[in-house]
């Protein structure tokens, strides 16, 4: 027996009053109304009916704290998952529209498919699907959450659907606080030969906003 599913959570607004690309800077946490939508995606979770059995977090503060309600909900305690952690970025602790600006930033725009100002999206790639599959295969029965970040969240929805990494920042479907969920399947699981190729692969089943009815005051700097 392996998890049913694992669902891929992103965290809620962080206090970032100067609206700087925070990274994996430390003393960000969730600001009130990121509180908010944390407790949303909990409670989307809890209002599913499906057993939760494990819960994995980011070692970063504001996934920590967006985990806290979910831990709560199914009586769990959160493991620290270093394979889910936020992507390292050049422009970390700068506010990106004046970073560009600057001649000692651009040998960081050189190559944008890779890219070149932080690790790259194959390396994310890795990590992300490394952790899910240790998900998926870390309990007997039930679910597990894993609580990331917008752009591993993104690469791993990228990978699953086989389409490719470069894209535009600003047009990532993964909305705070938001829950994307894969199940592992069969590569032919409707087939009756005994020959058939039985690899397991991920699918991706859903991908829901239980906070967006608070998105529109909240800031979400995202990454880039």
């Amino acid at each position: 027996m392996v998890a049913s599913q694992v669902h891929l959570v992103r965290h809620g607004e962080v206090f970032n009053p100067d609206g700087i690309l925070y990274g994996r800077l430390p003393g960000f946490g969730l600001s009130k109304l990121g509180h908010r939508m944390a407790q949303a995606a909990a409670d989307e979770l809890q209002q599913r009916s499906r057993p939760v059995s494990a819960l994995r977090v980011s070692p970063l503060q504001r996934t920590r704290e967006s985990a806290a309600p979910i831990a709560a909900a199914f009586g769990l305690e959160p493991v620290i998952d270093e394979g889910i952690i936020e992507p390292t970025n050049r422009f970390e602790g700068t506010k990106m529209k004046l970073a560009v600006r600057k001649p000692a930033y651009w040998p960081y725009l050189v190559n944008p498919l890779r890219p070149s100002w932080g690790e790259a999206y194959s390396s994310i790639e890795r990590r992300m699907l490394a952790a899910v599959e240790q998900a998926f295969d870390s309990v007997e029965s039930g679910d597990v959450v894993l609580v990331s970040h917008q752009l591993p969240i993104w690469v791993t929805h990228l990978s699953v659907a086989g389409e490719r990494f470069p894209h535009d920042p600003r047009k990532r479907r993964c909305a705070l606080s938001s829950i994307t969920t894969f199940e592992r399947v069969s590569a032919d699981e409707e087939s009756t030969d005994p020959a058939a190729d039985k690899t397991r692969r991920l699918v991706e089943v859903a991908y829901v906003e239980p906070a967006a009815s608070l998105q529109t005051a909240a800031t979400d700097v995202g990454a880039v």
